[in-house]
């Protein structure tokens, strides 16, 4: 029998926002990571894991991306797909092949992910306010 155990999901996004955090002491980056870890709930509720990905290629404020990145790198961890690389370029093309069940598995897998970022980015960022 296997036992759920919170600090699956709760521990790489600590793990992924504190390394992105300790990288630079630039407070506009810190703004943009922040809020795009916060904001990354609503926007695949309302736009979809495609769109999430896609949005990944066209962001231009750097901090933003590297969130997205991150996210996805979190995301391809939990998931074990089996040959399923949502990372880097081919991510999209791994979204797009998916099954009904897996995209939608994975989908609900990512809100929930989505909800830690949104969580950890509070607690990470705690000294970083305001917006740009």
């Amino acid at each position: 029998m296997m036992t759920f155990d919170p600090r699956t999901i709760a521990t790489p996004v600590y793990e992924a926002l504190s390394g992105l955090r300790s990288q630079t002491q630039e407070n506009t980056r810190l703004k943009e990571q922040k809020n795009q870890a916060v904001e990354l709930y609503t926007y695949l509720s309302t736009w979809g894991m495609m769109r999430l990905k896609a949005e990944e290629q066209a962001l231009s404020q750097e901090g933003k991306r590297q969130v997205v990145c991150k996210y996805f790198e979190c995301l391809q961890t939990l998931a074990n797909l089996q040959n399923a690389n949502l990372t880097g370029d081919r991510g999209l093309t791994t979204l797009k092949n998916l099954n009904t069940d897996e995209y939608l598995g994975l989908t609900g897998l990512g809100l929930a992910l989505a909800r830690e970022f949104s969580f950890w980015a509070t607690a990470v960022y705690n000294d970083v306010s305001g917006e740009d």
